[in-house]
């Protein structure tokens, strides 16, 4: 959902019927010319008074909760239209939580979950359950349109990027300081440290299982485009720094035992065609490719902290030991890293920070409408890519799982039958 104060009748025609108001939308619509400004004006007593004058008192309240939630989610907006303190009164924070679950439950019942006790929500099959690691920080979000095109988009990008990250490499590996001439810099963890062979590639093979979790996470998401939209724009943005970083700056070597020798690949073909080596190998020794000089930050730690934070959002908050099982693996990824002398702390320190803040703060403005608002401006020029691809979202993307595939029979009938079943 874009800027709701921007919406025509038609599409206030759309979300009466998208919530259940099918009823009013003569009244709305056709009587009282009611378009996106004037929905986020309206108050109870609006709804109760003359000239709507809606007489059943249920349908007023449950109206009433879904104009709030537009509210909420616009008060940068209803600043801008002059209501500094919100329309009519201002709602204690029991009423606004109170409302919030009302809500939820509404939503619930309309999509065929369970709306019993907590006990009873809390034991429901991970297939159906919208618990959301940080629900507690906002609404969920109204409009969760899936914008395949803007996925694509987002992969052309990260795609570009990549290709782009191994071009970089191939020149700061023509850049690497001479080992005799440079030797390794003081690192207080590599120093102290004994170095692990093997232990590059049991980082990667972590890294592997954890892509195999969010693969699977992926496949059963119902959001899942939102969710790879993100990582795509994330990672897109993260590797982009990078190569600003290896290419401004170049590091000695942080071991003696890699055999690390500028390499001068000459023309451009050449270049280019080392480049898609690497990009074909994805950067992985497992994968045969070899590189130097590409040392702040680390890629590898990036990866496997993204895959935990997008692993750990997006799964139910109750599937701890899966939180956890993430978590030791992004530790002791960056820690096999660094056993096997292959970066500096500095650059897993530094590849760590990056990309759990920028996680953070993405999701932090994803997820609270109100703050994107009140810093649209600056988010189009600092972050461009989150203002476009998130644009339509107005809170938490809920964790809601499905089975995607019309086959094989029987286990979509055990689906549809579960759905079914939550309704009583």
């Amino acid at each position: 959902m874009s800027d709701v104060s921007k919406w025509r009748i038609p599409r206030i025609e759309k979300w009466l019927s998208d919530n259940g108001f099918q009823a009013y939308v003569d009244l709305f619509c056709k009587q009282h010319k009611i378009d996106g400004s004037a929905l986020l004006m309206l108050t109870e007593a609006d709804l109760k008074q003359p000239p709507l004058e809606i007489q059943i008192l249920g349908d007023v309240k449950r109206l009433m909760i879904c104009i709030r939630q537009l509210q909420k989610a616009n008060e940068g907006i209803l600043q801008e239209l002059g209501f500094e303190n919100g329309v009519g009164s201002r709602l204690s924070p029991q009423v606004i939580v109170h409302e919030h679950k009302l809500t939820s439950r509404r939503r619930k019942y309309d999509s065929g979950t369970s709306i019993g006790s907590e006990d009873s929500r809390e034991t429901e099959d991970i297939f159906f359950n919208e618990s959301h690691s940080s629900e507690s920080l906002g609404s969920q979000s109204i409009d969760l349109d899936p914008e395949i095109w803007k996925t694509v988009l987002s992969y052309v990008y990260v795609f570009s990027v990549f290709l782009l990250t191994s071009f970089i490499m191939v020149i700061v590996h023509d850049r690497v300081p001479d080992m005799k001439k440079y030797p390794p810099l003081p690192d207080i963890f590599l120093d102290n440290v004994p170095l692990i062979p093997w232990a590059f590639k049991l980082c990667e093979l972590t890294g592997m299982t954890m892509v195999i979790l969010w693969m699977g996470i992926l496949f059963f998401h119902k959001h899942r485009f939102i969710l790879l939209r993100r990582m795509f724009s994330l990672a897109g943005t993260i590797f982009l720094l990078r190569c600003v970083t290896m290419l401004i700056t170049s590091l000695s070597v942080p071991g003696v035992h890699l055999e690390c020798d500028a390499k001068v690949y000459g023309t451009l073909t050449k270049k280019l065609v080392r480049a898609l080596e690497i990009w074909k190998g994805l950067g992985m020794s497992i994968q045969g490719v070899r590189s130097c000089g590409d040392y702040m930050f680390s890629g590898h730690t990036v990866w496997i902290t993204l895959l935990n934070f997008f692993i750990t959002e997006y799964t139910p908050r109750r599937m701890y030991w899966l939180h956890t099982a993430c978590w030791v693996m992004n530790l002791f990824g960056i820690f096999f890293i660094l056993a096997a002398h292959e970066h500096y702390s500095i650059d897993v320190f530094v590849a760590f920070y990056i990309s759990s803040r920028l996680f953070l703060y993405y999701h932090a403005l994803a997820n609270n409408r109100t703050a994107m608002m009140r810093d649209r401006n600056r988010t189009r020029i600092w972050f461009p890519l989150f203002s476009f691809f998130e644009s339509k979202c107005t809170g938490i993307v809920p964790n809601r799982y499905e089975w995607p595939l019309p086959w094989p029979n029987a286990l979509v009938e055990y689906c549809n039958g579960k759905k079914k079943g939550h309704r009583h």
